[in-house]
């Protein structure tokens, strides 16, 4: 008992006075510390007194902004399997419009009793949104990790793809190809991946002497519609070549050309961005970056693992190299 009480004590950050309160059932303990206490005992492994053991199972939150993007089933499947190695189940969460919020599945994951979250694509990439249900996480100091580029101030445990090496692999393709007007179609201009990737693409026009004018990027949603109509607007430039932030984008980019009497890419070039499911089966094949989806979940599920026997993960990022998949939807800009 005493070695549980100094544990649990130790990744709480209370004393073992307190813990001991929480665990026989007395006074004088606030319900933050209660919760924190009881959900430490569940990371850690150990049973609750029977009378605070509510019907929990190991679970782990896996929350995705949705799953029309076929980037997102692609994680939550290799993630899964590796929950499920680990003798966790996931518990899916996808928010749809109108529907339920980010910050109102993390209340639910936590009266599940969850033993971690796993977020893929989120408020956390959002400058301009609110980040209270993350700062409930790390009161609680629930295992977390986050998936791609947060916001500099949250310090979780994440795993992301290189996007400025992303952009050096795309931007730079196509000024090899002999492309001097590129367009960007990037996400929200709030969202943490599309700024990275911008001031990446920025530095590489400043350094091989293209025009990369404000007129020439555009900021849009993730989707291959938004990604329609943004890029009419940079065909409306004259570019000859576009790097989108995402695949769906990128085939939106493919409909705009097309609808705009032109072709790919013997008068467009387009660059997805995932290499998503069946992206080599688009007409034209699309030309995209690849981010390592089974080695970032692999480390995803480390990462998780890790503190749900330590601290040490926290705030740490780990970025992996993303690669060009090049393909038919690329070629030298027209004479």
């Amino acid at each position: 008992m005493s070695r549980r009480l100094a544990e649990v004590a130790r990744k709480v950050g209370v004393s073992e006075a307190t813990v001991s309160r929480v665990l026989n059932g007395k006074p004088g303990v606030s319900a933050s510390t209660r919760e924190s206490v009881l959900t430490a005992l569940d990371v850690l492994g150990y049973e609750r007194p029977t009378k605070l053991r509510g019907e929990r199972a190991r679970l782990v939150g896996l929350v995705m902004p949705e799953l029309q993007n076929p980037i997102f089933p692609a994680f939550a499947e290799v993630i899964s399997g590796g929950l499920a190695q680990n003798g966790y189940t996931p518990v899916l969460c996808t928010q749809t419009a109108g529907g339920i919020s980010e910050s109102d599945y993390v209340e639910l994951l936590l009266h599940q009793q969850v033993s971690g979250v796993i977020f893929v694509g989120g408020a956390y990439a959002q400058a301009d949104t609110s980040h209270d249900h993350y700062e409930r996480l790390r009161e609680l100091k629930l295992p977390t990790v986050l998936v791609n580029a947060p916001v500099p101030e949250l310090n979780f445990a994440t795993v992301s793809c290189d996007d400025a090496v992303s952009m050096e692999q795309a931007f730079g393709h196509l000024v090899q190809l002999g492309h001097e007007r590129i367009g960007l179609l990037l996400g929200p201009v709030d969202h943490m991946p599309s700024r990275r990737k911008l001031a990446s693409a920025l530095k590489i026009a400043d350094k091989v002497g293209v025009d990369l004018g404000p007129e020439r990027i555009v900021h849009s949603l993730y989707s291959l519609e938004a990604g329609q109509a943004a890029a009419t607007k940079l065909l409306a430039t004259g570019v000859t070549g576009i790097v989108c932030a995402s695949d769906p984008m990128a085939l939106g980019a493919v409909r705009a050309v097309r609808r705009s009497g032109l072709r790919v890419p013997d008068d467009v070039s387009v660059i997805g961005f995932d290499d998503s499911a069946l992206m080599n089966c688009t007409e034209p094949p699309l030309t995209t970056v690849r981010q390592p989806i089974e080695s970032m979940g692999r480390m995803i599920i480390e990462l998780l693992m890790r503190q749900m026997s330590s601290d040490n993960a926290h705030g740490d990022e780990l970025i992996f190299a993303p690669e060009l998949v090049v393909r038919a939807s690329t070629a030298r800009p027209p004479h």
